[in-house]
């Protein structure tokens, strides 16, 4: 129990410590008026009570991320507690806390025309297209999902349910963001966070009495439990699987859009740096959960291969991490748990997928300057989105969906490079955003080398290559930092 009560402290202490040093280097002026009003339009620009964009952000960037990534995550075993709490805290929060003042100090732009403004038009293409396929492949995926998942839950046909998931999400992407999303995501907001502090408090009470256990982080643990070591390597996978509760580039896509609700500067730290926390928790949670009711990184291991588990009298095997939140949230909340479980696994998906493609509406109206107040645009910008979205979920995009976790973590480290540009095109020091980019460089460019999914190559190779890319764009930084300060080398 230490390890996790230790993990939720840092956690916290993250945001009261390090957040309002990285508020501080962004000059937060509550005096600044905030696109929400600058830019007021009644449809994606409109002040909100700052509880609700708070929610509203939480919900956006997790959906069920921080759970199904950390138990994911967890099966390489309690490395992944570092990894959620170094990385929400240095990376993640810092990441989202950027992209949203930046886009609110932009007028509320989304990430490709902040690329551009301080990388340059290369940058810009490259994040459109990363940003177009990231939210895409979100989209098509948390319309699938659900729609299977609805179907053997109610026998309905999965085609119908693909045109009723379709049809909110048309709704949600056209109509304004006070009425659907406002209205809808701070009560499912409440469910996730729910569940996350009943399993919470269900860990701790379980440790306390002996029924389970948790796994404390000692030396003699930090190695890769993975089921399949030779392809899941801990470094660089581990760092792409758990993506949501440490870091994420889809996160990016989302903070632009609370950045044109919030009503003052102020609450910059809250809603973002904030939310990012609150899922560092919910995914602390749900790593350590996995591992414990297990019996352990190996026992979990187990139950997601033929050789299975035994919990309870009863053997688990072939288990994904749906069946894993099911499986705790019946065993240790009850019936109302399994509610809980089935709202969180169908719905919180939704609300993913639905801001995944009001992002890219977004991202399509700002790339082509057209303005999107009337509905006619609206739509006529939508209208191709759902049209692509639909022949994908007709045909096999399991291929494509295997590059997500990639293209999520190379937005991520874009943003932090544009983030360091920004700071020294300020005239401040970039490390806070320039040696998590050059990190994160490192783990994309070595994943791809070493991945079976990319080349495939010796582990060595992907590190030394990693390295390379990440040092030299670390010292470019660094050469740019000093210019602009008026230093010479």
């Amino acid at each position: 129990m230490v390890t996790f009560i230790i993990s939720i402290i840092l956690l916290i202490a993250g945001y009261f410590v390090y957040g309002k040093i990285v508020e501080r280097f962004l000059h937060v002026d509550p005096s600044r008026q905030t696109p929400a009003y600058s830019q007021q339009d009644g449809i994606d620009y409109e002040p909100m009570p700052t509880w609700k964009v708070f929610v509203i952000q939480f919900l956006n960037i997790a959906g069920l991320g921080p759970i199904f990534g950390a138990i994911t995550g967890a099966a390489y075993g309690p490395a992944a507690y570092i990894w959620i709490v170094v990385g929400c805290v240095l990376m993640g929060a810092v990441h989202d806390f950027f992209a949203g003042m930046m886009s609110i100090r932009n007028r509320g732009a989304n990430m490709p025309d902040i690329a551009e403004k301080f990388l340059g038009k290369g940058m810009k293409a490259f994040v459109n297209v990363v940003v177009a396929f990231l939210l895409l492949a979100v989209g098509v995926s948390f319309v699938i999902g659900p729609a299977g998942l609805m179907q053997n839950l109610t026998s309905i046909d999965k085609e119908i349910w693909l045109y009723i998931i379709f049809g909110y999400y048309i709704l949600a992407t056209l109509l304004p963001v006070d009425k659907i999303i406002g209205s809808i995501y701070p009560y499912m907001g409440a469910v996730l966070l729910f569940m996350a502090l009943g399993v919470g408090v269900m860990l701790v009470a379980g440790d306390i009495t002996g029924a389970h256990e948790m796994v404390e982080l000692t030396p003699s643990v930090l190695k890769n439990w993975h089921f399949s070591p030779q392809t899941n390597i801990l470094v660089p996978m581990m760092f792409i699987v758990i993506s949501c509760g440490a870091i994420s580039g889809f996160h990016a896509t989302q903070s632009p859009m609370m950045a044109r609700c919030l009503k003052n500067e102020k609450y910059a730290r809250p809603v973002f740096y904030g939310a990012m926390i609150a899922e560092g928790i919910v995914a602390m949670i749900w790593a350590t959960a996995a591992m414990a009711y297990f019996g352990g990184p190996e026992g979990l291991n187990n139950a997601m291969t033929e050789t299975g588990t035994v919990v309870n009298g009863v053997l688990v095997q072939n288990a994904q991490a749906a069946d894993i939140v099911d499986i705790i949230c019946r065993s240790w909340l009850g019936k109302a748990g399994a509610v809980i479980a089935i709202i969180g696994v169908v719905v919180c998906p939704i609300t993913s997928g639905d801001t995944a493609f009001r992002s890219l509406r977004l991202s399509l109206a700002d790339l082509f300057k057209c303005d999107q107040k009337p509905i006619a645009k609206r739509l006529m910008v939508s209208l191709p989105i759902f049209v692509v979205a639909f022949f994908f979920c007709k045909v096999d995009f399991s291929t494509a969906w295997n590059y997500l976790g990639i293209a999520n973590q190379t937005l991520a480290a874009s943003v932090l490079w544009i983030g360091a540009a920004y700071l020294i095109k300020k005239g401040r020091a970039h490390w806070m955003c320039s040696l998590p980019a050059a990190f994160l460089t490192f783990v994309c460019v070595s994943f791809l080398i070493v991945a079976p999914l990319g080349l495939g190559l010796a582990p060595v190779i992907g590190y030394v290559a990693g390295a390379v890319v990440g040092l030299a764009l670390l010292i470019f930084c660094i050469i740019k930092g000093r210019k602009a300060s008026g230093l010479n080398l």
